[in-house]
C-alpha cells in the first residue's frame, strides 16, 4: 500500500488506517460517512492511506479529522513527525485565541456543520492567506 514511501507517510497511513478501522467498528462509518462527519474528501482520505503525499498534509484537515472522530490531534502530529504540540496558533499579543477564531475552529471540527459551509470557510480561509501584506508606508 505504501512501499517506497517515506516514514511519515507509513506511519501516517497506518494512523488513518487505525482511526478508519475504528470507526467502522465503533460507529459503522464507511469512507463515505467518515469524509462527511470529518468534512475530509474521500480522495483526500484515499491519498492519506496510500501516503501519497509530498507536502505535509493540510494541518487544519488533520485536524478536523481527529477532533471529529476524538482521537488525540497529537497522535497525528506525531504519526507525521511533527513536534507533539504542533504549530500553536498565535495571536499578536501571544495570549490565548481570540473568540471569533476559536469560533471558526470550533465550527469546522463541528460534525453538525454542513460539509458546504466548511468549505466556504476554508475557501475564505485560503483567500485571506494568500492575499499580499499590505506594508503600511
Amino acid at each position: 500500500m505504501v512501499s517506497g514511501k517515506g516514514t511519515a507517510q507509513v506511519a501516517f497511513a497506518h494512523f488513518v488506517r487505525r482511526a478508519i478501522d475504528n470507526a467502522r467498528a465503533e460507529r459503522g462509518w464507511t469512507v463515505t460517512d467518515l469524509a462527511t462527519q470529518t468534512g475530509i474528501g474521500r480522495s483526500t482520505v484515499f491519498r492519506w492511506l496510500a501516503g501519497d503525499w509530498h507536502d505535509y498534509p493540510e494541518l487544519a484537515k488533520v485536524q478536523g479529522f481527529c477532533v471529529a472522530l476524538g482521537l488525540p490531534v497529537a497522535a497525528a502530529f506525531r504519526a507525521l513527525g511533527l513536534p507533539e504540540a504542533g504549530p500553536t496558533p498565535r495571536c499578536d499579543n501571544d495570549g490565548p485565541l481570540e473568540a471569533d477564531i476559536r469560533a471558526i475552529l470550533e465550527r469546522l471540527a463541528d460534525p453538525a456543520v454542513s460539509v458546504e459551509e466548511k468549505h466556504h470557510i476554508r475557501d475564505l480561509l485560503r483567500y485571506l492567506a494568500q492575499r499580499p501584506i499590505h506594508q503600511p508606508d
